[in-house]
């Protein structure tokens, strides 16, 4: 959102309700829902991440860390830990049930625009304006592979839903299809424009990107 706030819209009948979610002291850059749909991560201008209680609108907790706008926020598949990415270069790991902060991956050097969490709970990937996708191993907190490739900054990550494949987009107008074990780059697509969004269909046959072309363009994914 442009405003220090988030919308929560649902439909009743043939009409759409829109709750506003208030609090942040700065524009709302992501949002997250958690996998049950019980709570929303909203991250803000304001350097924090809140979660919000969907059928109330409550914020029950406040998450703050990060010196700086908050850019990426994602649940992980348990609904047990949301990560945030931020201006400051970190990736930040939060306790959902506690709103604690568990843990604080370091290595990018410029700001972490997405953040995603691999389907079977093993990886989490942040995209960096540095250049780079680093894969952080959740068991050891530890960054096990950076991701070189990238011409520019990186602002898009998602994985494949068997957890095998990355993919990422950039400001080099380039989507790179990684291997997770490997770390090597599969595949390469280009628009005509810098990308901003990436996403697997649910079976993981398709990807579908997003891109400053003013184009939303489906590539089919072969193994």
């Amino acid at each position: 959102g442009s405003g220090p706030a988030a919308q929560l819209w649902w439909k009743t009948g043939s009409e759409w309700r829109v709750r506003l979610l208030q609090g942040h002291a700065g524009g709302v850059l992501s949002v997250a829902f958690s996998p049950n749909g019980a709570l929303l991560a909203s991250g803000s201008e304001d350097a924090t991440v809140r979660l919000w209680q969907v059928d109330t609108g409550r914020a029950e907790w406040v998450l703050e860390g990060h010196a700086g706008e908050v850019f990426g926020v994602a649940f992980s598949p348990d609904g047990k830990m949301l990560a945030s990415g931020g201006r400051d270069g970190t990736v930040r790991l939060w306790q959902v049930g506690v709103g604690q902060e568990v843990g604080l991956f370091e290595g990018h050097t410029d700001a972490v625009h997405a953040v995603a969490f691999s389907p079977d709970g093993d990886w989490l990937a942040s995209a960096s304006w540095d250049g780079t996708v680093y894969l952080w191993e959740l068991a050891t907190g530890q960054g096990v592979r950076v991701l070189r490739g990238h011409r520019a900054g990186v602002n898009a990550v998602a994985f494949s839903p068997d957890s095998l494949l990355l993919a990422s987009g950039g400001l080099d107008d380039r989507i790179l299809l990684w291997d997770v074990a490997g770390g090597q780059v599969l595949a390469l697509a280009e628009h005509d424009g810098a990308v901003w969004a990436v996403a697997f269909s649910p079976e993981g046959g398709f990807l579908a990107s997003g891109g400053w072309d003013r184009a939303a363009r489906l590539w089919g994914i072969s193994r």
